[in-house]
């Protein structure tokens, strides 16, 4: 079973246990609430809203609210010496999708929502960040002996090269 929904000025299709990205919502982290304008519901049997379901709604839980990577606008109008540098972080509410209810009735469920908390996320990231900066210290010291081994091959192979020219003009 999926739907459709608005929400934000967007149309997504959702299913249960799904996790979306939609633009911020006034809601608290952890909060459940049902999502009233469904524009489709389909499954065995097909509900098509004019322009929404009537008795169709969609349980959703708040897992995450933050901002979106930042994107750079630039601005130039050529000739004129005018340049305009501006950065945006978007807004945005995760929601993970508990419940999908027909308008006859009909429902199914996936109650596996994951509520991460921010400073949860920090942590993890800082995590990640250490045991990035261990690999690459581990790499860059691998690098370093291997450079080092090639170095003193390359040298001991022009002193043969040198000795065989010396040798080779006496002879002559």
């Amino acid at each position: 079973m999926y739907a459709i929904i608005r929400t934000g000025g967007k149309q997504y299709k959702v299913s249960p246990g799904d996790s979306i990205r939609v633009e911020k919502l006034d809601q608290e982290l952890g909060s459940e609430f049902d999502i009233e304008e469904v524009l489709f519901v389909g499954g065995e049997k097909a509900h098509l809203g004019q322009p929404t379901v009537s008795g169709a709604s969609v349980r959703v839980v708040v897992t995450d609210q933050n901002k979106d990577k930042k994107i750079l606008v630039l601005k130039k109008k050529r000739r004129k010496g005018y340049r305009k540098q501006q950065g945006h972080r978007q807004l945005y509410t995760e929601l993970f999708v508990a419940e999908i209810k027909g308008p006859d009735g009909s429902a199914k469920a996936d109650k596996k929502a994951k509520v991460i908390d921010r400073s949860q996320k920090k942590e993890k990231k800082a995590e990640e960040k250490t045991a990035k900066k261990k690999v690459a210290k581990k790499k860059t010291a691998a690098k370093k002996k291997s450079t080092a081994k090639k170095k003193t091959k390359q040298k001991t192979t022009t002193k043969k090269k040198a000795a065989k020219k010396k040798t080779t003009k006496k002879k002559a």
